[in-house]
């Protein structure tokens, strides 16, 4: 019986385990998505001439910061 056991609590640290790397993975997406969207509006506020400096239109600018926050293509 007591091996048994051992199996049950080998079991019971692997779900344990799992629930951890699920939420780290969780929590790394979400401070992804937080990044995407801060670097988004940082985007949008740039004047038109940072713009012209860095290759970039009004128009590129609004079509990015448009895009929703998970996406992270």
């Amino acid at each position: 019986m007591k091996g048994h056991a051992k199996q049950v609590d080998s079991g019971a640290w692997m779900a344990q385990e799992e629930r951890v790397a699920w939420w780290r993975r969780a929590w790394r997406r979400i401070g992804r998505w937080r990044q995407l969207a801060r670097q988004r509006r940082q985007l949008a506020a740039l004047s038109d001439a940072a713009l012209k400096d860095i290759g970039y239109g009004r128009a590129d600018i609004w079509m990015e910061s448009n895009r929703p926050f998970w996406d992270d293509r």
